[in-house]
This record gives structure tokens, sequence and C-alpha cells, in this order.
């Protein structure tokens, strides 16, 4: 099978890439900005990829990337949720804009799926009860929440019109190998990084915002099964199931990792809602138990990796 990844480089398209490899049947072309950003993959795994320097604007000769390729995965985002908010016209033409560019191409180079990781922490807002599922209001705070449910609205329409198979992924909070430690995504890989040295945790709030966290093997998997699936619903949630505050995973932190964490705690935040995590009932009862990488057990592999890539 001929598939692309935009946005191949980062946390999940690494980690995407390297799960779609142990499948000698498919055939990987990798897309992101620079050729440089592919650090992460070993010299025989980049000898069995094509990798591909490109911008994601409205210049962008999509038509050329996407001819002869049954699916596209669609990683990219040029913003996070915590800065959406600054620069909101911006952002809506470099990721909404230009995903329409994508979509276009796509129609007219015959492709046969498009796979959206979109974001279950953002696109539903704060006015909704959790355990959320896919049904529930989505009225997010945050610019990228907006992006993100554009696109999926962008998704919808072109395969009303043009019959352009779709599938998304309302993904929650992902950590794990090949996640950054750098503070601006992923609070549990962060948390563990500056657990092991000995640094300052900053914390927006009191610790009491509950969030939904998955280890990044369950939601590649997750995301394969969704993207093989060939009827039923276009639309899925992925992430444990359950919350857990902030607080609490300083606790499984601090537990797992036998450490005393020195804990700044800042103002908090407009943009994060105070509660979110979701139902994955519909995805379970698809394809069966989602979660094999409890929180505790994730913590210490995303330790054991860190502690032989970054320290």
């Amino acid at each position: 099978m001929n598939i692309l990844i935009f946005g191949a480089a980062g946390f999940i398209g690494t980690n995407l890439t390297k799960h779609l490899l142990a499948d000698t049947r498919n055939k990987l072309t990798l897309v992101d900005k620079s050729i440089s950003y592919f650090v992460n993959l070993t010299k025989a795994e980049k000898n069995k990829v094509q990798i591909v320097e490109s911008d994601f604007t409205e210049n962008t000769n999509f038509e050329s990337l996407v001819e002869t390729q049954d699916i596209v995965y669609h990683l990219v985002s040029t913003t996070v949720p915590s800065t959406s908010n600054q620069h909101i016209p911006h952002e809506i033409v470099a990721n909404v804009v230009v995903t329409s560019t994508l979509l276009e191409a796509c129609v007219k180079k015959a492709v046969k799926k498009v796979i959206f990781i979109s974001s279950g922490g953002t696109v539903y807002g704060k006015d909704v009860r959790s355990p959320i599922s896919e049904d529930s209001m989505t009225l997010p705070i945050s610019s990228y929440g907006l992006q993100k449910l554009s696109i999926e609205k962008l998704l919808y329409l072109y395969q009303y019109m043009y019959g352009l198979d779709y599938r998304v992924i309302r993904l929650a909070n992902p950590y794990g190998p090949y996640q950054r430690p750098n503070g601006v995504l992923g609070a549990v890989t962060t948390f563990t990084y500056k657990a092991l040295n000995n640094d300052p945790i900053m914390v927006y709030g009191d610790g009491t915002v509950i969030r939904d966290f998955i280890y990044i093997d369950d939601a590649i998997k997750a995301i394969e099964n969704i993207s093989n699936s060939s009827q039923g619903p276009r639309v899925f949630n992925v992430g444990s199931g359950h919350g857990t505050s902030i607080k609490s995973v300083l606790e499984i932190v601090a537990n797992s990792l036998d450490k005393k964490l020195q804990i700044d705690f800042l103002p908090g935040r407009k943009v994060d809602v105070p509660v979110n995590y979701l139902n994955i009932n519909r995805y379970e009862n698809i394809f069966g138990t989602l979660v094999a990488v409890p929180l505790s057990r994730g913590i210490i592999k995303t330790a054991e990796f860190l502690q032989i890539n970054y320290l």
C-alpha cells in the first residue's frame, strides 16, 4: 500500500512510521519541512522510505505529492493549544485553508483515504460532561480546537461532494518515546524528563485540571485499526477512557521513578479546559480493548527511553 505522511518527522509521525514499516507491503513517503528533522529514523529505516522535503503552505504542490498514494495521513499543525489564540487569522489560513488545498489535490489524484489526527482535548470545549462521546457538543475555546474542528468539517464536505473517504482520530494526550521533552507539548513526558534531571516542574493552575493520557504505542495501534477500517463511523475518540488530574500524574511520576519532585505552581491559563477525558466505547465496540499500557507503566517506559536518548 502506498502511504504518505505529512508531518512525518514529529512525535506521532515518527512512531507511526516505525510501526507501518513493520509491514513490508507498505511503501512510505514521508513529508516534512526539512530532511534534517528525521533524526529519529535509523539508516536502515531511511533506506526503506522516500523522504520529501516540503513546506505545508498554499503554494505547496500537493498534487505531485499525493499522486499514486492510497492513504494520506495529515499530522500537520503549525500551532499548539496554549498559544493558538494569539494569531488566529494567520493560523486559520496556515492550517484550515491549506488543508482545503490538500483535499482538492487528493480528489484530483484519486487518493483512496485521508486520515486526520484531530484533538480530543480541544474540539469539545469546556461545556460538556466527561467522559465525552463523539456525538457531544463541539464548542472549542482555543483557535487550535477550532482549526481541528474546521478541518473535520472540510473532510465531511469533501466526502459528501466527491466521495473522498476519510477517518478522523480525536486523540487525547499521547506521551512516550520520541516526544520532545521541552515542555511545549506533553505533560507526562515533560514531567518525567524534569524528574529524571531533578529540575523544577512548572504547573499551570493548582493541579486539579483533569486530562486523558495515552501511551503512544496504544495510540498508534488505534490509529492503524481506524485507518484500515472500511465501514462504520468516520470519527473516533482515542484515549485512555478515564481522567487523571495533573496532581495525580505528578504523584505517579514521583512514585514510579522514586523521585522527590520540585513543583512550581503558576497562574492558570484561560485556554485550559478544567476537565477533559474521552468516552472510547465507539472504538472498543468495534476494535476491542484500546489501552494496553497503564499510566504508571508508560511513565517507566518513557523514562527508560529518555535515559538512553536524552540524558
